[in-house]
């Protein structure tokens, strides 16, 4: 459950952040949130590999 909670934690910090819980909503705003932050970070280390 530690890396579960490791890999939510971007888009669980941020919802709880704007005081949205996490989980009300069946996570849609922190798998939406993860799945950019994801996005951008796996974008970045695809530039610097391929550069």
């Amino acid at each position: 459950m530690a890396l579960i909670n490791l890999l939510l934690s971007p888009g669980s910090a941020i919802c709880r952040h704007y005081g949205i819980d996490p989980q009300s909503d069946a996570g849609l705003m922190r798998w939406m949130i993860n799945t950019f932050f994801y996005l951008f970070v796996g974008l970045i280390i695809v530039w610097i590999l391929a550069v």
